[in-house]
């Protein structure tokens, strides 16, 4: 049985002197009087495994696949505590050294940008495997966190017919180069859906606890590091719940993640954490409440602040930096926003002016969670969707699930690319997706 890295570490005592196989590709060489030294990874961990072979070999290039029998012995040198004397080494894959050279697979350092520019062999870096390890452990705490506490995974479509934010930033799916819809595939306008909320509310209508995980898509014109044009969203939607119960749920949520990644990608995240940012930023994200605060009175921060901002218009990006990273030094969650700036499904509020909407905001990243209370009243939803002249042909199977009966229902999305962002410490977004698509660029 081929032994992983990781399992050798952790059972180092039980297989010491014993006979082993592991696989895994070189990360560095070195030739030492008759002796090779090789040091592998195989992806399970970010700790390294050193290879003795008792002869001189000059065959194996860095880079190449090995499988490897041999005996687990304690090392002798300072930088490992493990290491494996061969006996039998297969090469798989051997290429020119030559062609490294035109590789990140060189061992020196390289940038993003350059890593980017070969997103097929990123895998195989220390720093990205980290952050697909991380990457890997937040979605397993998310599944066990809506496991554990009564949710059903439901997978809503990828295709739609309408634009859910209303932000018209849609990529369309069409199957001709004309705009002869009869003729198409779908027989009418098509797109990439923007949120699988809608679907989720009629599934939680009837199953009461629901969430969705999967891609959605934006065609924003924004090259900014916190932008993707295909990403990934958490969806949960409850029915019986108000929006006070929807920031409890989507800070107990969130908290969940961050103290469970600090257990699970220990390694990976100290690996990252060369000044412990890191670890100081998540441990500050435990220790806070987050504050709660309604937009009118951001407003009113922001212009003694010597914004120039006025009620009724949108929070950008600056406003947010300046609030949880000067003004409040802690998270915040913005509630009870103008109805003209947020969507029609949104719960209009008692004042009229307002709906029972909320955005959590992190440093470093900005809104990581926007969600509401839905407008479950049939007579207003219709009044919202005439109000904000939408198509009541294309959302009337949405409308009907307040017509056959209906409750006070609530959901959040929660923006999966920007939570692994903040837990890595990442820059730009795109460091943390395998395959980043943003404006301008398909990074393959």
């Amino acid at each position: 049985m081929c032994n992983t890295i990781k399992q050798l570490f952790k059972t180092n005592t039980i297989l010491i002197n014993k006979k082993i196989l592991v696989k895994g590709w070189v990360k560095h060489k070195r030739i030492n009087k008759l002796k090779t030294f090789l040091i592998i990874n195989d992806g399970s961990t970010i700790k390294n495994l050193q290879i003795i072979l008792e002869k001189e070999d000059k065959t194996i290039n860095l880079g190449v696949y090995l499988k490897i029998k041999g005996r687990l012995v304690f090392s002798k040198g300072k930088k490992q505590t493990l290491e494996l004397v061969a006996n039998h080494i297969k090469i798989y894959g051997i290429f020119k050294s030559k062609d490294l050279q035109n590789t990140i697979l060189q061992p020196k350092k390289h940038s993003y940008k350059k890593l980017r520019e070969q997103s097929y062999l990123r895998f195989r870096t220390n720093f990205f495997s980290s952050i697909m390890r991380i990457r890997h452990n937040v979605s397993y705490l998310i599944h066990k966190y809506f496991n554990n506490n009564g949710f059903y995974y439901i997978h809503t479509p990828i295709i739609t017919n309408y634009d859910t934010e209303g932000s018209s930033n849609l990529f369309k799916v069409t199957t001709f180069k004309t705009n002869d819809l009869k003729s198409d595939f779908f027989g009418e306008n098509a797109y990439l859906t923007v949120s699988g909320q809608m679907h989720g509310e009629s599934a939680a209508l009837g199953l009461r606890k629901i969430y969705t995980f999967g891609p959605v898509f934006r065609a924003e014109q924004s090259k900014t590091p916190r932008h993707l044009a295909e990403f990934w969203m958490v969806e949960p939607e409850i029915a019986f719940f108000n929006l006070k119960n929807n920031m409890f749920l989507a800070e107990e949520f969130i908290k969940y993640i961050i103290k469970n990644i600090l257990i699970l990608s220990k390694d990976d995240i100290e690996s990252l954490d060369k000044t412990n940012i890191i670890f100081k930023n998540l441990t500050n994200i435990l220790k806070q409440e987050f504050k709660r605060i309604q937009y009118s009175q951001v407003i009113r921060i922001l212009i003694k602040n010597g914004y120039d901002i006025n009620w009724g218009q949108d929070i950008n990006y600056e406003h947010e930096k300046f609030l949880v990273e000067s003004y409040f030094k802690a998270p915040i969650i913005i509630f009870n926003y103008p109805i003209d700036i947020k969507p029609f499904y949104m719960r209009k509020n008692k004042d009229k002016t307002t709906v029972a909407a909320m955005d959590i905001i992190f440093p470093n990243v900005g809104e990581i969670i926007g969600g509401s209370q839905r407008e479950e009243r049939y007579d207003i939803l219709l009044s919202q969707i005439k109000y904000f002249k939408l198509n009541s042909t294309i959302l009337e199977w949405y409308i009907n699930t307040r017509r056959f009966s209906t409750v006070p229902h609530s959901g959040f999305g929660l923006g999966f690319d920007r939570l692994v962002q903040f837990i890595t410490n990442m820059k730009n977004i795109k460091e943390v997706i395998p395959f980043p698509r943003s404006i301008n660029k398909i990074y393959t």
